[in-house]
């Protein structure tokens, strides 16, 4: 445990942690409602996932693909919702598309005027998905809202570890400002992120996070369904 720490932590052991903290925090979601420390221990996977997404944008190889593999599982988890309940909620994985097309246009853009407002454009579009279209079309929403967008966006700007780590504080912040309650919890996240080593990990394992997190969501509510 002591090397352990000596050496940090690696993308992919980060992502399991959230995985295992979204996981729990889905069960209180589901099938515990009541049990409020669920949902507050659970406040801290969206960060960590959050930062993973802007170091996925920042090494990916295929922008494309990555942005279509984000936007595709977010669709079909959307699919799958609508099926069900008629939910029109967009799930994280919506909220990640935009902020990689966000991240990606600014990528693109580079420096002048010009590619200024490309970039003020994408960050407009992302506020119209998520703060006009919530009230013009009723049930539509998207899951940590502009704040939860621009979080990723955010870390992606940071030069290094450190300026990393003080914006993402920094998006944290504003999430929990903009959510309230037991959002502030998700402050806690900074601290696992501050042993994120910089690798990716022997073990990547990046297919299995796109498709463990539909599957888990149905098997927690088909188990909600038997418990009726």
């Amino acid at each position: 445990m002591h090397k352990q720490l000596l050496r940090g932590l690696s993308g992919t052991e980060l992502k399991l942690l959230a995985l295992i903290i979204m996981t729990i925090d889905h069960i209180g979601m589901i099938l515990f409602p009541s049990v409020r420390i669920l949902r507050i221990a659970g406040r801290m996977s969206f960060p960590i996932f959050a930062y993973m997404i802007a170091e996925g944008c920042r090494y990916t190889k295929n922008k494309h693909r990555y942005l279509a593999q984000l936007f595709c599982t977010g669709a079909v988890c959307q699919l799958v919702y609508y099926a069900a309940d008629g939910s029109l909620y967009m799930c994280i994985f919506i909220t990640f598309s935009l902020s990689a097309a966000v991240i990606f246009t600014v990528q693109n853009a580079g420096h002048g005027i010009k590619n200024a407002a490309l970039c003020a454009a994408a960050i407009a579009a992302a506020a119209a998905v998520t703060l006009l279209l919530p009230e013009l079309i009723h049930g539509f929403d998207v899951d940590y809202g502009f704040w939860g967008v621009m979080l990723p966006v955010l870390i992606y700007l940071g030069r290094d570890r450190r300026e990393r780590l003080i914006l993402c504080a920094a998006g944290i912040i504003a999430v929990s400002c903009d959510l309230g309650d037991i959002q502030w919890w998700s402050l806690t996240a900074l601290l696992p992120l501050s042993l994120y080593n910089g690798s990716r990990g022997k073990f990547p394992m990046k297919y299995f996070f796109y498709v463990y997190y539909p599957v888990h969501l149905a098997v927690l509510y088909l188990i909600a369904q038997l418990l009726i």
